[in-house]
C-alpha cells in the first residue's frame, strides 16, 4: 500500500557545516507546503541549525530530536547525533568539520539501510576534508555503492534531461584502460532499469558518447570506438536494449540531439557533467542510480566563497527532494505491477 505523502520519510545528510548546505537545507523547507508532501529528517544537531538558522534570519521552525522513532508527522525533525558544540568558520576547509559531515551520512546512510527513512538527500560535502582511515571515499556515491545493494551510477537529471557516467570519480588518464566490455553492458542495463522502474519509461531510447574526438574518425585519433564502444553496443542492442551511438560528444548536446533520448550515457566525468550543468545549472539533480535504496543531492557543491551570506541558491536542493519523492512513488507503483498476477481458477 502506497503511503500517504506526508508519511514518506526524507532523511538528510547535512553535508559540510562551513559550506552552503545547511542554508539550502533551511531555505527549502522554510515554504510549509513542502511538509504536505514529506517529513524531513536532519542528520545533525538541533542547536547548531538554530545557530545557523539565525545568523540567515531564517523562520524555519526545527523540532529536535534523539531517537529515530520520535519523529512527528509535518514537523522539521533534527536528530541529535552529537551533544557538543562545533566551532564553524563559514567558507572555510576545516577536516574537524569534515567528520562531522561524515558522521551525518554515515548514520543517515544506516537508517536507510535499516528503513528507518524512505529515502537520502545529501547536502555538499568537501571531497578532501572528509578522508580519514575510517572513511576514504572518493564521495557519497561510492560509499553507498558498498554499502547498498545493486551497482550505483551517477545520474544527473534536469526534466527530461538524463546524463548518466560509464566512468566517473578516476584521473581522465585511466579512463580508456576503464572501457570495457563488461563496464559499458552493466552501465547500460543499470540505466535501461533505472529509467523503467525510477522514471516510468517502458521501451527507453539511450545514446551513448564516444570517447575520443569525432568518435576516433575511423582510428586515426583513437581505437577505443572500433574496438570496444562499437561492438559491444552493436551486441546489447541486438538483445532487444534501444540503445544508439557512440555518438560525437562535441556537437552532441548543442546540436539538440540530446532531446531524442531518454538518457545519455558519457563515457567520462567532465565529458557528461560540463554540458550537463551548462543546460541546467541550479535546477540538476544528482540520482544515484542502480541501488536498492533512493539517494538524491544538489548539482553543486560547498560554494565557501558564499557561505553564510545568505546567497544560496536552493532550487537544486528543493529539486533534489522532489525527484527523490518522485522516483520512491515511481519504484513503489513499478513494484506493485511487476508482482505476479493471480492465476485463473480452472472451470
Amino acid at each position: 500500500m502506497m503511503k500517504r505523502a506526508e508519511n514518506i520519510i526524507v532523511g538528510i545528510s547535512i553535508g559540510d557545516l562551513n559550506g552552503i548546505g545547511s542554508e539550502v537545507v533551511l531555505k527549502t523547507f522554510e515554504d510549509n507546503r513542502m511538509l504536505e508532501l514529506c517529513t524531513p529528517v536532519i542528520f545533525a544537531n538541533v542547536k547548531i541549525l538554530s545557530f545557523i538558522k539565525k545568523n540567515l534570519g531564517a523562520t524555519t521552525a526545527l523540532h529536535g530530536i534523539d531517537r529515530l522513532d520520535q519523529v512527528v508527522l509535518g514537523k522539521i525533525n533534527v536528530l541529535n547525533l552529537w551533544k557538543e558544540g562545533v566551532d564553524l568558520n563559514l567558507g572555510v576547509n576545516d577536516e574537524k568539520v569534515g567528520a562531522y559531515a561524515i558522521t551525518s551520512f554515515v548514520a543517515a546512510t544506516n537508517a536507510l539501510k535499516e528503513g528507518l527513512v524512505d529515502v537520502l538527500v545529501t547536502a555538499p560535502i568537501n571531497k578532501y576534508n572528509i578522508q580519514s582511515e575510517a572513511f576514504s571515499f572518493p564521495g557519497h556515491t561510492d560509499y553507498l555503492d558498498q554499502e547498498l545493494e545493486g551497482n550505483a551510477l551517477m545520474l544527473m537529471v534536469q526534466d527530461n534531461l538524463r546524463v548518466g557516467l560509464l566512468t566517473d570519480h578516476i584521473p581522465l588518464s585511466q579512463v580508456a584502460s576503464h572501457l570495457t566490455e563488461e563496464l559499458i553492458t552493466r552501465k547500460v542495463a543499470t540505466v535501461k532499469k533505472a529509467l523503467i522502474q525510477d522514471f516510468s519509461i517502458n521501451n527507453p531510447k539511450i545514446a551513448v558518447l564516444g570517447l575520443n574526438p569525432h568518435c576516433g574518425d575511423g582510428g586515426v585519433i583513437g581505437k577505443e570506438e572500433d574496438a570496444v564502444l562499437k561492438p559491444t553496443l552493436k551486441k546489447i542492442f541486438e538483445k532487444g536494449t534501444l540503445v544508439f551511438g557512440p555518438f560525437a560528444a562535441d556537437g552532441f548536446f548543442g546540436s539538440s540531439q540530446y532531446q531524442n533520448y531518454d538518457a545519455i550515457l558519457a563515457v567520462y566525468h567532465d565529458q557528461g557533467l560540463i554540458p550537463f550543468k551548462t543546460l541546467s545549472f541550479g535546477k540538476g539533480v544528482n540520482f544515484t542510480a542502480g541501488l536498492d535504496k533512493i539517494r538524491t543531492s544538489p548539482d553543486h557543491g560547498t560554494a565557501y566563497e558564499i557561505a553564510g551570506k545568505n546567497q544560496a541558491d536552493h532550487n537544486s536542493f528543493k529539486e533534489a527532494v522532489y525527484l527523490a519523492l518522485d522516483v520512491y512513488r515511481s519504484r513503489m507503483e513499478y513494484q506493485e505491477i511487476s508482482k505476479a498476477p493471480l492465476k485463473l481458477k480452472e472451470k
